[in-house]
C-alpha cells in the first residue's frame, strides 16, 4: 500500500515487530518457567546427624539461614574432636533456623532435601534443612 506521497507504508514492519517480540517474550517465560521448575525439584532427601557447629544468617541484601553440622571426626584424645566432615546446609524456616540457634553444640539429627539448583536468594547451599531431632 503506498502513502498519498508515494512511499510504502511500515504497517508490515510493525507487524513483524510486534511478531518478533512476542515470540521473544514467549521465549523468556518458557525459560524462566523451567529454570523455576528445576531450581524447586528435589533431588534427594534424607537425614544427616552429627554436631551442631554452626549457624549464622548471612548476606548483604537477601539474608540467608546457613549452618554447618560436624558429621563425624577424630578423637584427639584429650576430648577434642578435628572434623572430617563438615555438612554444610542452608534453611529457609525461621523457626527451624531458631530452634537450631538455641541448640548449636549438640547432637542433632537434621532432615533435607536437597535440590538440583537453588537460586541466590535462597541460600548458599543446596541442602535444606526442614526439620530438626535432638539426640539425648
Amino acid at each position: 500500500m503506498e502513502s498519498p506521497l508515494g512511499q510504502e507504508s511500515k504497517v508490515p514492519v510493525k507487524n513483524k515487530f510486534k511478531k518478533f517480540a512476542f515470540i521473544a517474550l514467549v521465549c523468556i517465560l518458557l525459560i524462566a518457567a523451567a529454570y523455576y521448575f528445576i531450581c524447586g525439584l528435589t533431588y534427594s532427601e534424607g537425614t544427616r546427624s552429627g554436631v551442631l557447629t554452626k549457624v549464622s544468617k548471612k548476606g548483604y541484601i537477601f539474608k540467608t539461614y546457613e549452618g554447618e553440622l560436624n558429621i563425624g571426626g577424630l578423637n584427639q584424645g584429650d576430648g577434642t574432636i578435628m572434623p572430617l566432615f563438615l555438612f554444610k546446609f542452608s534453611v529457609n524456616d525461621k523457626a527451624v533456623y531458631d530452634s537450631l540457634e538455641r541448640n548449636q553444640g549438640k547432637k542433632v539429627v537434621l532432615h533435607y532435601k536437597q535440590i538440583i539448583k537453588n537460586f541466590f536468594w535462597q541460600g548458599e547451599s543446596d541442602y535444606f534443612v526442614h526439620q530438626v531431632t535432638y539426640v539425648h
